[in-house]
This record gives C-alpha cells, structure tokens and sequence, in this order.
C-alpha cells in the first residue's frame, strides 16, 4: 500500500516507566503532547529506516539452509522547517540555566512520537508509533545570506528504543483503514496513558429569515 505526504507530527516526553510526562515545565504542555503545527511551518520530512533487521543467512551443507531476521532498529530523520526553540531543547535533553542558555550535560530526554500520513485517496490515515526513543541534533549547517534566504531547518534525529506498550516492539503500525481500529487506545499506547479528548461533533445553524 502506498502512502502519500507528511500528514503529522506529535511528541511526549515519557518517563522511566513509559508513562507521559505532563504538566508545564515538566512535559511539552499541560497534557504532555506537542503537536507541530502551523507556528512550526510544519514538518518538511520523516525519513524512517530500519524497519526490518537485515537478513542474515545460515548456511550448512553448502547450502543457505534458513535466513535469520534481527529485531527492528528504527531510526526517523526529521527535518522541521521551524520547530518551537524550547520544545526543540526539551526534546533533545537539553538542560536549562534558568538565564536563557541550554548545556548537554549527557541526559537523554525520553521522547514518544506518532507520525502520520495518508494513503493516496486522501481518505484514510496511516499512522507510525513510537513510545520510546532518543533525540539528537548533529550538527547545524550555518550559511550565509547571498541574493536568496539560506535557512537552517531542524533537523533532528530520532533513535526507536523497544516500548513495554507494543510487546517489546520498537514501533507500531496503525491505520483507520483497519475497521477495529481505536484512535484513543493508539494514543494512549503510544503517549504511555494519554487520554484523546473526543473532537465534539460540529453543528449547523440555520437562520431563518
């Protein structure tokens, strides 16, 4: 099945049991959940590899007798086009002064992410799970000006860690084309306990005149 765009992007910081880090200063927000959005400009890509381990062969009477498949390692290279600075600092673990500068000081920030995308009608929605994983920034590629802006996008990579929610899988797979599936219980499993508030149903008036 093919997919087409980038639809969404989410992030949660998790704590040691996986569970949602909320509230502010604490979580990305209140709820604990940072969507990108428009104020970010969006999210330009979401390159995922390593779905798969790579094949490896075993071979006995001279001849490949079985093929063993190691567990999945993925790893997303994202790249957004203005990512908010301080949601940006708390995802990659970096640590505040207080005084307006950030340090490494080698404390990884446990990240959750959904990213989501559509199948090629436009009318269903394919989702990748993360419950667990690493954030890190590179580099930064600083250029100058010349007669067009240069920007320097964020780019960020993310390293998939096993999450206890999917069985001991580093991600997850879902899709609306599934007629069993369950918005709230793909957030909640995958934002270790997030509660997805319904979206009220809108409603029409008419005005008679």
């Amino acid at each position: 099945m093919a997919t087409v765009g980038l639809y969404g992007i989410a992030f949660g910081l998790v704590d040691n049991d996986q569970k949602l880090i909320t509230g502010t200063g604490k979580g990305l927000g209140t709820d604990g959940l940072y969507v990108v959005g428009r104020a970010d400009l969006g999210g330009k890509t979401a390159n995922i590899t390593g779905l798969s381990g790579t094949p490896v062969k075993k071979y006995g009477f001279n001849r490949v007798q079985a093929v063993d498949v190691p567990m999945a390692e993925p790893s997303v290279a994202l790249d957004i086009n203005d990512l908010n600075f301080e949601i940006k600092q708390q995802i990659k673990g970096m640590i505040n002064d207080q005084k307006g500068g950030y340090t490494d000081q080698g404390i990884q920030a446990h990240v959750a992410m959904l990213i989501t995308t559509q199948t090629l009608d436009r009318m269903h929605f394919v989702y990748y799970g993360f419950g667990d994983g690493i954030l890190s920034e590179s580099g930064a590629n600083l250029q100058t000006d010349t007669n067009a802006q240069q920007d320097a996008d964020d780019a960020l990579t993310y390293t998939a860690l096993t999450t206890d929610a999917f069985n001991g899988a580093p991600y997850k797979l879902y899709s609306d084309l599934d007629s069993a599936f369950d918005k709230a219980n793909m957030y909640s499993e995958v934002f270790g306990g997030y509660v997805l508030t319904p979206t009220p149903a809108s409603t029409t008036t008419t005005t008679t005149r």
